[in-house]
Formats: C-alpha cells, sequence, structure tokens
C-alpha cells in the first residue's frame, strides 16, 4: 500500500513539474516576444517598472483608464483619491495605490512623448 501511495506522490510531482516548466516556458517566450515588440522604448518602459513596482496596465485597472491621456487620469485620480480618504472612511493603503497608479501613468505618457520627439528629430535629419 505504502509502495502504490509512493508511488502517485511521485507521478503526480513529476506531472506538477512538467507543467510549470512548460508555462515558464511559455512565459520567457511571451516576454521576449513582448520585449522585441516594445522596442527601445520598452526597455524605458521596464526599467520604470521595475523601479515604480507597477506596470502600465495594472495603473490602467487600478485608475480605470482605457486610454492614456492626462485628463482622465486626473479626473480618474481625483474621484478615487477623495473615495479612498481616511477622513470618509476609506484606506490609505488603496488611497497610496492611486497615486502610485497615477505616477506610473504620468511617466509613461512622457516616455511616449520623449519617443515621438525623437521620431521627428530623425524624421527631420533624413529629410535634409
Amino acid at each position: 500500500m505504502a509502495r502504490y501511495l509512493a508511488q502517485i506522490v511521485v507521478m503526480g510531482a513529476q506531472v506538477v513539474g512538467r507543467a510549470f516548466a512548460r508555462a515558464l516556458r511559455q512565459e520567457y517566450a511571451a516576454s521576449q516576444a513582448a520585449a522585441q515588440a516594445r522596442g527601445r522604448s520598452g526597455q524605458q518602459s521596464a526599467a520604470t517598472t521595475s523601479i515604480t513596482g507597477m506596470t502600465v496596465q495594472e495603473a490602467q485597472q487600478i485608475l480605470n483608464i482605457s486610454t492614456l491621456t492626462p485628463e482622465e487620469i486626473q479626473k480618474n485620480y481625483d474621484e478615487l483619491f477623495k473615495a479612498n480618504d481616511k477622513s470618509v472612511g476609506g484606506s490609505f493603503y488603496l488611497q497610496s495605490k492611486v497615486v502610485r497608479a497615477k505616477e506610473r501613468l504620468e511617466e509613461e505618457l512622457s516616455l511616449q512623448e520623449e519617443d515621438q520627439q525623437k521620431k521627428r528629430q530623425r524624421q527631420q535629419n533624413s529629410e535634409t
């Protein structure tokens, strides 16, 4: 009986190990493909993500934003910041997440603006 139980445990561990290894390979491949697709701006964005500890997608989810516009960011930030104010029974933790999400999205907007300026400069240089 103990032998069969040990075999079941070993086989289960092998199945889980293979599934984990496959998932890890898929995640690594997807990560590499996304990094190549983003190119240089993706490297800057990844650096900002590592500094702030929040991805652009996570920040968009927190502020409930689908498109990156300064007006929409500010509007949703103001609403969520007030709603999570401690004086009205809100959560300081959630309020700080809202602040970090706004900071991350503003940083992403500035990175996008820099990239656009560089592209314009390259176009102007190639035209002359």
